[in-house]
């Protein structure tokens, strides 16, 4: 493939290697996104209806506040790092060198075009790597603005820009990288785990899976039911950490769903389907997927569609059995299922049933409640009393576990994850033990005494 041969020959000329090269190319693009925030705004409003606020506060905004830190911390991160040593190499000096991979491939989802496409691209750059990028198919405007700015900003033998659909990413996968960074589905990222297998690529892959929020009897309903809203309808449902059910305790039940449908109209009006501030399915497809997950489902509101215009009003469903299609996998859409529970059993035996996701959201006034929730069950990250909003803090490691992923970025993580951690000892020629070398003739009672060296 030529944009391989390219980014290797752009990898050997060693640019990469350089700081201050790297630092320059992310400010260029700093500038560009800038420019053109207001036409990125426009082309993701294209695809599928986000509200200009969503795309600012989520991809935009998101993406220049990564550019910011990575620009401010670059050279401290790049920076060899010293480690204490151990007696048993004294005297050294020990230290971790920061090595670039080399040619990175970065698949990007459809849900978050811009956002998902650049954070972890601004990475891989920051940490010397080249990259190609492969947006969605499924948001063509989106994926030919970025298409355009990295055209602008960067060598394509250092970043370029390749788009198509599955059969381009199938000969993407078939080539040898030397990372691959994956978002989106648990069965895409499988396809991708087998091919980067074969060649041994280290990857990323974060992907999703059925993220349950627990609504207990001592939760501040209203606000509960304010965040919960915000957090499963924003982008229309279509986010990889929004709530996908709710487990609720059956004596608050009755007052959280009063409470859930006051709020969807607060958000989006009577008439939501004329709201500015409500999204739309991204596709034809995955629109008729969610209709169809509906069908003899006791809805408690919403339920409307618009077939012209992939439109699903916030739904909210009552007790969706267990092997109902609505609950064998991640709804990725503005459909939410409520679960009455009695006890913290049936919480067990809800959750065991799903695997490992990768957010769990707790609503409860009881501290040892939420201590119990988050050492019990095993998932990627979330939040008590609130939801999505751990993304949000740089200086958290972001990532699934199991199913929902492998690997964590954001922040400092980030440039890590892009990076080789290379070990170095610099040991002193002034002195040297003797007791390492052959012939061995130190008792065995001092030989048992050396793991206090390490």
């Amino acid at each position: 493939m030529d944009v391989l041969v390219k980014q290797g020959n752009f990898f050997a000329s060693k640019k990469t290697k350089n700081v201050s090269f790297r630092k320059d190319t992310l400010k260029r693009l700093q500038k560009e996104i800038l420019a053109r925030e207001d036409d990125i705004a426009e082309a993701i409003y294209q695809d599928f209806k986000k509200p200009k606020f969503e795309t600012l506060a989520a991809e935009t905004q998101f993406v220049l506040a990564e550019l910011n830190l990575t620009l401010k911390n670059i050279d401290d991160w790049a920076s060899p790092e010293r480690k204490s040593g151990t007696l048993i190499n004294w005297p050294s000096s020990d230290w971790v060198y920061k090595e670039p991979y080399g040619a990175v491939l970065i698949i990007a989802p459809w849900n978050y075009p811009f956002q998902l496409a650049f954070a972890p691209m601004i990475a891989a750059i920051a940490a010397g790597n080249t990259v190609v990028v492969k947006p969605s198919e499924v948001t063509p405007h989106t994926a030919s603005i970025i298409s355009e700015i990295i055209n602008e900003v960067f060598d394509p033998g250092h970043v370029s820009v390749v788009e198509g659909g599955v059969e381009v990413s199938q000969k993407l996968l078939a080539e040898k990288w030397d990372y691959i960074f994956f978002t989106g589905s648990t069965r895409v990222g499988r396809i991708v785990y087998e091919a980067a297998a074969k060649h041994l690529t280290p990857v990323t892959l974060e992907l999703g899976g059925k993220n349950p929020t627990i609504v207990d009897e001592t939760a501040s309903i209203n606000l509960a039911a304010k965040r919960i809203v915000w957090g499963k309808f924003l982008n229309a449902g279509q986010t990889c950490i929004a709530t996908d059910y709710i487990l609720v305790h059956k004596t608050v039940k009755d007052s959280l769903v009063g409470a859930l449908k006051q709020n969807i109209i607060k958000c989006y009006g009577e008439n939501i389907e004329k709201s500015p501030d409500f999204s739309r399915t991204v596709s034809k497809r995955h629109f008729e997927g969610l209709k169809d997950m509906l069908e003899g489902q006791e809805i408690l509101f919403g339920g409307k569609s618009n077939d012209d215009d992939n439109y699903l009003e916030p739904t909210l469903v009552n007790n969706p059995k267990l092997d109902s299609k609505l609950m064998r996998g991640e709804i990725f859409g503005p459909i939410l299922p409520i679960i009455a529970y009695t006890n913290e059993d049936d919480i067990e035996r809800y959750l065991s049933n799903y695997g490992k996701p990768l957010a769990t959201y707790v609503f409860s006034n009881r501290k040892a409640f939420q201590k119990k929730i988050i050492n019990r069950y095993s998932f990627g990250g979330g939040a008590i009393n609130d939801t999505v909003i751990q993304i949000t803090n740089k200086k958290l490691p972001f990532g699934g576990v199991g199913a929902s992923g492998i690997g964590a970025y954001h922040g400092k993580r980030s440039f890590d994850l892009f990076s080789h951690q290379k070990s170095i000892i610099k040991k002193a020629n002034w002195f040297d033990a003797p007791l390492r070398y052959p012939p061995y003739n130190l008792p065995k009672k001092i030989v048992k005494r050396i793991k206090y060296l390490f």
